[in-house]
């Protein structure tokens, strides 16, 4: 009862809301895609905490700059962004979640006040039908929340950090705790590619909506980060 309540005030607040966005430009219009197929089953289970999963942009469209499907994270038409939300999971227990519940169509309107949080109409329709239906009642309650516990972090200089030598995972951690200090470092997972460059940053929290220890945090302390720029 106490997150649903949680999810509820939420909900309430503005839907607009931003990651770390450098620069960004709504467009006046856009498509809303059709709910996908499921890449998986249906299941309907207990929720027991929430992970926040944020994607290091510069990173993601390394390779992604004249890629059509990309276009508005990448391709400079919305504008330039560091980390952008890339969902809100809901959580059941360590290696298994709830997913692909009813979900309802998304306004093409809801999708496009949400793009400087999420530059990518594909990925938002995507993780409302695969994750959010399974929390919230509505697509907009959905982005709500996300939104409200995007705006709840304060990001580190991460030029700053890209440039610094022989950085770690650790560093990343210490230094998002010093931006957000009410975030212990346990609930940072730092998410890598093979090659060891920054790829996303996940934030776990309990059913109260409060961090919380991740079941897995991704590369160690010690781990050697590379954090892409961008050009």
């Amino acid at each position: 009862m106490r997150a649903r309540a949680l999810l509820a005030a939420l909900a309430l607040l503005p839907l607009s809301a931003r990651a770390e966005v450098l620069q960004c430009r709504l467009p006046p219009q856009v498509v809303a895609p059709a709910l996908p197929a499921p890449d998986g089953p249906r299941r309907v289970l207990p929720i027991a905490g929430y992970t926040l999963a944020l994607s290091w942009s510069p990173e993601y469209c390394r390779t992604r700059g004249r890629d059509p499907r990309a276009a508005f994270q990448c391709g400079g038409e919305l504008g330039r962004f560091g980390f952008i939300l890339h969902g809100l999971w809901p959580e059941s227990a360590p290696g298994n979640w709830p997913q692909w519940c009813d979900a309802r169509p998304i306004p093409a309107e809801t999708v496009r006040r949400t793009l400087c949080m999420t530059p990518s109409p594909d990925l938002l329709v995507h993780e409302w039908a695969k994750h959010g239906a399974c929390m919230a009642r509505t697509p907009e309650g959905y982005f709500r929340a996300g939104g409200a516990l995007v705006r709840s972090l304060r990001y580190p200089d991460m030029m700053a950090l890209s440039r610094r030598p022989a950085l770690t995972a650790g560093d990343l951690r210490a230094a998002l705790r010093k931006s957000t200090p009410f975030l212990p470092a346990a609930a940072i997972r730092v998410k890598t590619n093979p090659r060891g460059w920054l790829e996303e940053l996940h934030v776990c929290y309990g059913k109260d909506f409060m961090p919380a220890a991740c079941a897995d945090r991704g590369a160690d302390d010690a781990a050697p980060l590379k954090i892409w720029r961008g050009s």
